[in-house]
């Protein structure tokens, strides 16, 4: 992925770590050589293991094939909300076939996005991005496989489906965005919060009081690579071996120390993914 700025120098090593939600395709990734190739970067730093995500059918079948060709990488699946309202029955059928993979460790993301519906030209509505979600949180509890969430200001009617829907097991807030009361609403029914670069930010302030009140064994890390890169590289290419760079700068905001934080979120990311060492 080409960007304004050049790529961010590798981090001093931060081990372990994972990177619960990256793009490796969005980041340029084709084939086993360039996903290895990727991985290896991120390994070099410290992350070890990867979760690429998909947003649409394409994505969902290169996360498949990405996550057999190294077993560093591992795979969730689903319709972004922005495209729920490509979810026919054909698209059903797929994404349920995929999800049933082994290596398909989530369903994600999904969830609903209230920014985009007027401003971008074929995003799906309001209605339809519900009407996807109820079905995503269905298929994840059929599946007994964690829910990945995207969540832009939509924080009342999200809680409200999953409340509805009842929410599967396992309920992960990827990039969390939200306010303290936000984060104190999804603790208290046991959702695990992810925090990407934006965390990081320098006008972050909500985001950073928010990621204060997180209990230690409901914290997850990420990238959302090839985008949020983490302080001083915002606007640059984003790829899973900046995530030492968010580690560090959520740990300062925890009065945590990093390498505790790494082995917590690595921990984290074991159990809530059931990932293989």
């Amino acid at each position: 992925m080409s960007g304004k700025r050049p790529a961010p120098e590798p981090p001093e090593p931060l081990s372990p770590l994972v990177d619960a939600h990256t793009h490796l395709d969005a980041c340029g990734a084709t084939d086993a050589e360039s996903v290895a190739a990727m991985v290896d970067r991120a390994a070099a730093v410290g992350v070890g293991r990867v979760v690429t995500i998909a947003d649409d059918l394409d994505a969902a079948g290169f996360a498949v094939r990405a996550a057999h060709w190294d077993p560093r990488v591992y795979a969730a699946v689903a319709l972004h909300p922005t495209r729920a309202n490509a979810l026919d029955d054909a698209a059903r059928t797929e994404l349920e076939r995929l999800a049933a993979d082994p290596r398909v460790v989530a369903i994600g993301e999904t969830g609903l996005d209230y920014y985009w519906p007027g401003k971008l030209d074929g995003c799906a509505t309001v209605e339809e991005q519900i009407e996807g979600f109820r079905w995503h949180i269905d298929l994840a509890k059929r599946l007994g496989k964690p829910l990945m969430i995207h969540n832009r200001e939509a924080d009342h009617d999200l809680l409200a489906v999953l409340l509805d829907e009842g929410a599967p097991d396992t309920v992960v807030f990827h990039c969390f965005s939200s306010d303290a009361n936000m984060a104190l609403a999804c603790v208290e029914e046991g959702y695990v919060l992810s925090f990407s670069g934006t965390v990081s930010f320098k006008n972050a302030h909500e985001l950073r009081e928010a990621a204060k009140l997180v209990p230690d064994e409901q914290i997850l890390v990420e990238t959302d690579a090839p985008f949020l890169t983490p302080h001083p590289f915002r606007g640059a290419p984003n790829e899973s071996y900046c995530l030492p760079y968010t580690v560090r700068s959520l740990a300062e905001t925890r009065g945590q120390d990093p390498v505790e934080l790494a082995r917590q979120t690595t921990a984290n990311a074991e159990r809530v993914y059931r990932l293989g060492s």
